[in-house]
This record gives C-alpha cells, sequence and structure tokens, in this order.
C-alpha cells in the first residue's frame, strides 16, 4: 500500500498531521501501535471511570475572535470553531511556597498585581522581562541558538525565590531539562500559562480525541490501530517503506513520526550512526489520582491547579528517591467554569519521579511501592492543605513505567528529550518528527506541531 504521508502516533500533534495534510486531499494513514488514541495526552477507564492521562488543564486558552493565538491559529488551520472545542476556563491557580503565594487567572494583568504585591522590589525588573517575552519569537524554526533561562532571568530579578515560583508552573507543563530551561521554551511556556491561561474541555481529552479522529476520517484519512512500526527502511537516504508489527509494509513518499527523534532514529534501516549521540531525556512523573465524595472547594481545595513547592527552593531534576514528594501539582478538575458540575470530585497530585528505580522493581514490589510512594506524597501535600483521606471512595497511580509502556518514550521521559529540533528534520530525507521532540509545548503546542510539520515539510514542497 502508498500513501502520500505515513504519520507514525495518534497522538495530538499526529492527528494534526493527519488532518492538515487530508485536507489537501493527500493520501494519508495514521499508525498507532495501541488500542487508545492520544499517546501522552491519552484517557483510560478504570471502574466505569473515565481518567485523563496527560490533561490537566489545556494551555494557551484565549477567548472567542482572538485569531492570532496559538489557539485561535490552531481553529484554523484545522477548521474548527472556538465552541467545537467545548472550552471551560479556571477559575484560579496558585504556585505555593513556604513564604510566598502567587494565584494567576486568564488575565495577565491579575497575576502582575500578585507579584508586585508578594515581591514589590522586583515588579519593575518582572515587567521589562515580560517586555522581552512579549518581544522574543520563539517560533523561529530555524533559530538553532541554545539560550539558558536563568541567566536571563538572573538578569532581570534578583529575588531567588520569584525565579523559582516563576519557573515551577513552566517546567512542570513542559521542560525536558534538569535544573533550568532553553529560554524559547520558557518563553512558551510563559506566554501559554500566564498570559493565556488555562482551561478544560467538556469531556476531557476522550471528547477532543474524538473530534480530531472524526474529522481525520471524514477528510478521507486512514487510521490504523494497534499497528506498531518494527522499521523504517530507507535506501541511500529517503524513507521507502514502514514494516509494521504483523509484517506488512506501507510505501510512503514523506512519514512524520511523533514517536520522539531518539526512538525514531532507533526503527531506522539501516541503522544511523546519529542515534548514538542523541540525548535521552530523563524527566518522568508519578500521578495518582483521588476521587472524592464532594467538591474538593468543600474540603479546602478551591484552586483549579496549585503547583506547589514545601521546601524554599524550587528543585526540578530526576529525584534520588523513587519520587519527589517535597514539590508537585495538585488538579482539582471541579474548579473549571464547566456548564454543569462533575458527577464525582477529583484530585490529581503529580510529582517527579525516578523511572530506573521504578523499572527495575518486580510485580508484587511495584504495586506496594505504588501504595507506599502515593502515601508519603500525599502526607506531604498534608503540611500545607487540609487531610481528605477519608473523603476519598477510588484511588488509582500511574509511574514512569506506565507512561513507557503506553507511549514508548524512553525512560518514561513525558518531554522528550532535552534537544530539540525545531525544524523536524532528521538525518533521513523525507523522515520528519513533530510533537514532543520537535519543541512546542503543551496540547496546543503539540497540535500546532503537527499543523507546522505538515505545513513545512509536505504542503510546501
Amino acid at each position: 500500500m502508498a500513501y502520500d504521508a505515513v504519520i507514525i502516533g495518534s497522538g495530538l500533534s499526529g492527528l494534526a498531521a493527519g488532518i492538515r495534510l487530508a485536507m489537501f486531499d493527500k493520501k494519508v494513514c495514521i499508525v498507532e501501535k495501541h488500542t487508545v488514541l492520544g499517546g501522552l495526552n491519552s484517557f483510560y477507564v478504570r471502574k466505569n471511570r473515565t481518567f485523563d492521562v496527560g490533561l490537566h488543564a489545556m494551555t494557551n486558552f484565549t477567548p472567542k475572535g482572538v485569531r492570532n493565538s496559538p489557539l485561535g491559529k490552531l481553529l484554523k488551520q484545522l477548521r474548527f470553531s472556538h465552541d467545537d472545542f467545548r472550552l471551560c476556563q479556571q477559575h484560579m491557580s496558585e504556585i505555593r511556597f513556604p513564604e510566598h503565594s502567587l494565584r494567576f487567572t486568564n488575565d495577565f494583568d491579575f497575576f502582575r498585581q500578585e507579584v508586585a504585591d508578594q515581591f514589590p522590589k522586583e515588579i519593575d525588573g518582572f515587567n521589562k522581562l515580560v517586555e522581552k517575552i512579549l518581544s522574543f519569537d520563539e517560533l523561529d524554526l530555524n533559530d538553532g541558538k541554545t539560550l539558558s533561562s536563568r541567566p536571563i532571568l538572573e538578569s532581570f530579578i534578583k529575588d531567588p525565590i520569584l525565579i523559582d515560583m516563576l519557573n515551577c508552573p513552566l517546567m512542570y507543563y513542559g521542560n525536558a531539562r534538569e535544573g533550568d530551561m532553553d529560554f524559547y521554551q520558557f518563553v512558551i511556556m510563559f506566554k501559554s500559562v500566564f498570559v493565556e491561561g488555562f482551561a478544560k474541555p467538556v469531556g476531557g481529552m476522550h471528547y477532543i480525541l474524538h473530534l480530531l479522529e472524526q474529522k481525520f476520517k471524514q477528510l478521507g484519512g486512514e487510521l490504523r490501530m494497534g499497528a506498531g512500526v518494527t522499521s523504517i527502511n530507507a535506501e541511500n537516504g529517503t524513507v521507502k517503506s514502514l514494516t509494521l508489527e504483523n509484517g506488512e509494509q506501507l510505501a510512503a513518499e514523506t512519514v512524520i513520526s511523533s514517536m520522539g527523534y531518539v526512538e525514531t532514529l532507533n526503527r531506522c534501516a539501516p541503522a544511523l550512526k546519529e542515534t548514538e549521540e542523541c540525548e535521552i531525556g530523563q524527566v518522568s512523573f508519578m500521578e495518582s489520582l483521588c476521587v472524592v465524595d464532594r467538591e474538593p472547594r468543600d474540603l479546602g481545595y478551591d484552586k483549579s491547579i496549585v503547583f506547589f513547592s514545601t521546601q524554599p527552593r524550587f528543585d526540578y531534576k530526576v529525584p534520588d528517591e523513587m519520587i519527589n514528594v517535597s514539590t508537585g501539582v495538585l488538579c482539582c478538575s471541579n474548579n473549571f467554569d464547566y456548564p454543569e458540575p462533575m458527577k464525582e470530585g477529583l484530585i490529581r497530585l503529580t510529582n517527579l519521579a525516578n523511572f530506573a528505580q521504578w523499572d527495575t522493581l518486580p510485580r508484587k514490589d511495584y504495586i506496594a511501592a505504588k501504595k507506599h510512594w502515593r502515601g508519603r506524597a500525599l502526607e506531604s501535600v498534608f503540611t500545607f492543605f487540609p487531610d481528605f483521606r477519608d473523603n476519598v471512595v477510588f484511588l488509582d497511580s500511574f509511574t514512569p513505567k506506565t507512561i513507557k509502556k503506553y507511549t514508548g518514550h524512553l525512560n518514561g521521559a513525558v518531554y522528550g528529550s532535552p534537544h530539540k529540533i525545531k525544524n523536524g528534520k532528521t538525518p533521513v530525507n523525507n523522515l520528519f518528527i513533530c510533537g514532543t521532540d520537535q519543541g512546542f509545548l503543551g496540547i496546543i503546542g503539540a497540535t500546532l506541531s503537527g499543523i507546522s510539520m505538515a505545513n513545512l515539510h509536505v504542503l510546501r514542497k
């Protein structure tokens, strides 16, 4: 079977690339090794409850009619209306450290005033940093320079606590690099989280993914689930075909992979020497989902999302223990502006985790470790927040090992390799990447990544 393009992976970037190409009558096939859409932003069902995997919230919210924002561009490129995404805004979120708290909404001026109130000596420097951020072209695909964000932040802001507090949500929501962040990615996430803001779709990722799937199929695209790729077959530096797990071969003019850069090169035959030089991502997470018997706000959890550190300084790195209980993210899905209340209360807790330690555990010890570390993580939360354990009616957790199993990402690295390939090019002429390792971040970013790579490498040929 021959195609104009084969796309590996049915996550947001893969689906978006497929839709974009199918719009222009390209013969497109998306191959997905699992039986469920979504990749890093999928969903699963337990005890008749559907849980989102990657989605705390969608960043980059802008109101209807704003066309020049990332969300506006996405809607235009994929020909959706704002109403199609059924987005409900956050009420209020928070960054909470031992001695300071910064609240934010989808109104950036509110956050600016919070910084002024909490760090009055830093507000002038903060405003100058914001000017730099707003004037910076973070989407230049040809800019190969690496700029570390910390030295830039320190040139505007003197208080290290404020720098840590700004970094905390941005790193949790899109940073593959330990300790620091590439400045262009800091800019992407600052605009996504603080300048634009959070929202959640009615129906969660299940709804968004099937909306994209439906459009792709309506445009004539072919979607093959349970169709993993065993090899990407090249001759003279050009992909000729893909071999699937069932032995079938698909010929393609172009291949766009959302598996990750290293993961994609590892499938290439003959093998590529460049694979040995690639930096493999390390940052992963454990997440616990707590269904409670009442609204979280009635239990003292009135924020949409809280990014917290129980220690004075924030250290974003792979922890020495199985998880880092001193910092994390709390998300209360109920605290978004849904048209109707959710059926149950849900509190989600995310902590940095160590893949290697989780991966080596025998099955019986693995189950016990999940219970133990979930308990440790919750106990840490309860130094800041009220104890809700008596109100829990269902608990579930997943670890870096789960993430690797269902996404194929090495080390369960949610944000892939620290080194991003902005233009999506690989050493193979007609093989390109989209998604995590291309470098556009977040749910909207991943979708725009697929659109951009389809436009750049197929539609502009």
